[in-house]
């Protein structure tokens, strides 16, 4: 048995009885309500975004008319038969009442973007959107309903958390939901959640935060325990913007914070940069993209490292937008923090889907210094770890841009982990079952660099470079003073002629004259060349042979392969 839904702007209301004035709940503001419907129930003073119900929800998200409700069988209303101030029965019916469903969540089947998707969708109205069986229940056969019919499934919460009527019954939906979005992670089919105010507890310990992509509504509340829990049970001072969507974009916990109108249109993205990954259009056949290994002019070493350095080259940002046809970047490491000279996202190049991951130094001095100069921290390398996991598990090959003078090598990044999550992406990146292909487009410092260039194909661009160390760190070293970074520079053979001739680059971009500064949309037009093609010849290859030859050509490196141990007698 289904409902369609009816699509009018004034369907979009948080109180469908309410008429003429509008009080915001934030600042105050008294708001004429037909205005107000206009705007999304969201507030023209302050921007506060005033809570809406679960079918305003399905209006603003799903194409008009093509949202069908699923129906749920009734289950045990009242497992433990539980009374406070009344019976719980009669909370149940209130809540019908008040809020128009039968449950704190809706379930069903709609086009979004004409991609057709599951939707389960939450009403704070109907009992604080509390987790009890029934939710449970619903939200687990959302789950059941896309894996069954290979559909991605989009989930909006709000919930003030577990449901205390239900006692224990409710505590354990959270490992029934969590059970199934595990399912449809190992089937390699996208979830994605919409964090919407509030959203706490039981819900966000759960599947509210196990999605494929997070993505928080401005101003929502998102926790484990709410504000006044935590200050009545630890007396803390706590920060203005304390579980906000805000906070939680900026400590890595959500991949992006969208203002309502731009929900939809970053779903429809998502959805079709999930979909079927077949090329659309036939892959440029190179030109220029790439330069044969005896073609490669052996530049002066100090000069290239002085323009892969050149303040106006292109970075990770401009190749995105200028290379790639989409980019929708996902943020945070999901356990700490956003690493700004990390950016990272899914992307699409010639009608292929796929990971893009690079570092990000920025052109003037503000942005290099927000992106710490391209120098990233552990929570950098593990927000490349969850991108990495994400291409594998929706199949999708790996570009990465290294542009670094190194990882960063402060107290702080040492004191959580800067090693082992270099370590941790290098392993990963070397035995990902799904295509790597890296480019170096400026500085390729150290270890830093190696963590986004451990792959099957590695491009470097005509004046980029790798290198052990920096070479004023060489000099410093060994020759006892920077001032020799010219001469450390050349003793180390850096450039893309040396990395080509020894096998560590499988081939050489071309950049303009002079540079990849001084035409920047001719530098990106190469580079996707050789990325479309490099990407069209890896693609091809099964699980198996393509780990297998990144394995034998990471052996051949320094002239190994082929040779076997001997133990040494005596």
């Amino acid at each position: 048995m289904t409902r369609s839904s009816t699509t009018t702007a004034a369907a979009v209301q948080a109180a469908p009885d309410q008429a003429g004035w509008v009080c915001c709940p934030d600042c105050g503001w008294l708001l004429y309500r037909k205005r107000l419907d206009r705007n999304l129930h969201v507030c023209p003073e302050c921007d506060h975004h005033l809570r809406l119900s679960a079918r305003a929800r399905i209006v603003l998200l799903t194409d008009p008319g093509s949202f069908s409700e699923v129906a749920f069988q009734p289950g045990t209303p009242d497992p433990l038969a539980f009374t406070d101030l009344r019976d719980y029965p009669d909370r149940l019916a209130d809540a019908a009442r008040r809020s128009g469903e039968s449950e704190a969540v809706v379930v069903g089947i709609a086009r979004i973007g004409g991609a057709e998707t599951v939707v389960a969708v939450m009403d704070f109205a109907f009992l604080g959107g509390s987790m009890g069986v029934e939710v449970g229940r619903r939200v687990s056969g959302a789950a059941e309903l896309a894996l069954e019919r290979g559909l991605p499934l989009v989930t909006v919460c709000a919930s003030g958390g577990a449901r205390m009527q239900e006692g224990v019954f409710s505590l354990f939906q959270m490992a029934r939901v969590s059970e199934a979005f595990g399912r449809l992670r190992e089937a390699g089919l996208l979830s994605v959640c919409v964090l919407t105010d509030p959203t706490y507890g039981g819900v966000s310990a759960s599947f509210a935060t196990l999605a494929s992509v997070l993505v928080g509504e401005r101003g929502a509340h998102v926790g484990f325990a709410g504000p006044r829990v935590v200050q009545e049970t630890i007396r803390a001072e706590l920060p203005d913007d304390f579980q906000t969507a805000e906070f939680l974009l900026a400590h890595g916990l959500v991949d992006r914070v969208e203002s309502r109108g731009d929900l939809r249109p970053l779903l429809v993205r998502l959805l079709a940069l999930h979909g079927a990954g077949v090329p659309d259009e036939a892959p440029d056949d190179g030109g220029e993209a790439c330069v044969a290994a005896s073609d490669v002019e052996e530049a002066d070493p100090w000069d290239v490292v002085q323009r892969a350095r050149d303040v106006d080259r292109p970075t990770t940002l401009d190749y995105l937008h200028t290379a790639f046809d989409d980019f929708v970047e996902l943020h945070g490491d999901r356990s700490f923090a956003d690493d700004a000279a990390v950016v990272g996202g899914v992307a699409s190049i010639g009608g292929r889907t796929v990971v893009v991951i690079g570092q990000e130094k920025g052109h003037t001095v503000r942005e290099r210094v927000a992106r710490n100069f391209g120098m990233p921290h552990p929570e950098g390398y593990r927000k490349a770890l969850r991108l990495l996991d994400h291409a594998e598990t929706f199949g999708f090959p790996v570009v990465t841009l290294v542009d670094t003078p190194g990882a960063h090598p402060g107290p702080e990044a040492e004191e959580r982990g800067q090693s082992h999550a270099i370590a941790e992406t290098i392993m990963r990146s070397s035995r990902l079952r799904v295509p790597v292909v890296s480019v170096v487009t400026g500085e390729g410092g150290s270890g830093g660099a190696l963590a986004l260039c451990t792959s099957d194909r590695l491009l470097v661009l005509e004046n980029a470079y790798l290198s052990v160390i920096s070479p004023e760190g060489c000099a410093a070293i060994l020759w006892r003073t920077a001032v020799a970074a010219p001469t450390a520079a050349r003793a180390m053979r850096l450039g893309a002629a040396h990395l080509r001739a020894s096998g560590i680059a499988t081939s050489v971009v071309p950049e303009p004259p002079g540079g990849a500064h001084t035409d920047p949309a001719a530098a990106a037009r190469l580079l996707r060349q050789a990325l479309v093609r490099e990407l069209d010849d890896v693609c091809r290859l099964d699980v198996a042979t393509l780990m297998d030859s990144r394995s034998r050509r990471l052996d051949r490196i320094g002239g190994d392969e082929g040779r076997t141990l001997q133990p040494v007698e005596g």
